[in-house]
């Protein structure tokens, strides 16, 4: 199972939109997917239409008991072929629970060891915080998937965060690398979106993708909807470009 960890501890860089609809995406092209919302807002819960509230499990037992199974609390959602493992208000509370706990980075990579040939590919959606959590889903994760939106402080916590990832790797999670750098929240006709667009790709080179996610409306309603872009408007510019990157991820 290829384990992508779509993080960025800057909030409104659009981390749950690209979780849920890149997770569609995958699911229907015909993979196996599972997506983990790591976020105590429930963002990604939401959007895959489930009540945070009214879950009997969610990624919190998974993290506090031991004898609760990934494949337990795992969900099939709407969109055929993508399961979610859900979240609440819950998991923020986890950080303090799982402090003294010895092994605490690899709580979430030793749970979804019974998913591991169930899935062809799991995204986790993390927190907007270089959080325990967030170190978790590092440690679980073979690459990371950094959502960037083009706006002036575009570079802000980016460095940060490339720190963090390269100390995980080092000390932690040897075969964790960077999937790639996604813009988000495009506006073409800005000069400013343009600017950032082109900084971006000079300083980071290949490691930003072709594909860049424009600013849509339809792609915005979706959550509103409690459904992924591809359903609520198929045909929506945002449903385009999230296909087309599941197409250049691979």
């Amino acid at each position: 199972m290829r384990t992508v960890a779509v993080a960025n501890q800057k909030g409104g860089c659009a981390k749950t939109t690209t979780s849920v609809n890149l997770a569609a995406a995958y699911a229907l092209a015909g993979k196996r997917v599972l997506l983990i919302d790591l976020d105590p807002q429930a963002h990604a819960t939401i959007g895959l239409g489930q009540d945070p509230e009214s879950l009997e499990q969610t990624i919190y037992n998974l993290f506090i008991d031991a004898g609760v199974s990934a494949s337990m609390i795992a969900i099939n959602s709407k969109v055929e072929r993508l399961s979610l493992l859900p979240s609440n208000i819950l998991l923020s509370g986890i950080e303090f629970e799982l402090a003294s706990m010895e092994g605490r980075e690899y709580v979430l990579s030793n749970r979804l060891s019974d998913v591991n040939g169930s899935y062809d590919i799991c995204l986790i959606d993390c927190s907007p915080s270089l959080s325990l959590l967030t170190l978790n889903a590092l440690v679980a994760s073979d690459e990371v998937l950094i959502p960037v939106q083009t706006h002036y402080y575009a570079l802000e916590g980016l460095r940060q965060l490339l720190e963090t990832i390269n100390i995980v790797k080092q000390r932690f999670n040897s075969n964790l690398e960077i999937l790639g750098i996604l813009l988000t929240f495009v506006e073409s006709r800005t000069k400013l979106s343009r600017q950032v667009q082109r900084q971006m790709r000079e300083f980071f080179g290949d490691l930003v993708f072709d594909t860049v996610i424009h600013k849509d409306v339809r792609l915005a309603e979706a959550p509103s909807a409690h459904e992924p872009v591809f359903t609520y408007a198929p045909k929506s510019k945002g449903a385009t470009e999230h296909r087309i990157l599941a197409e250049e991820i691979g």
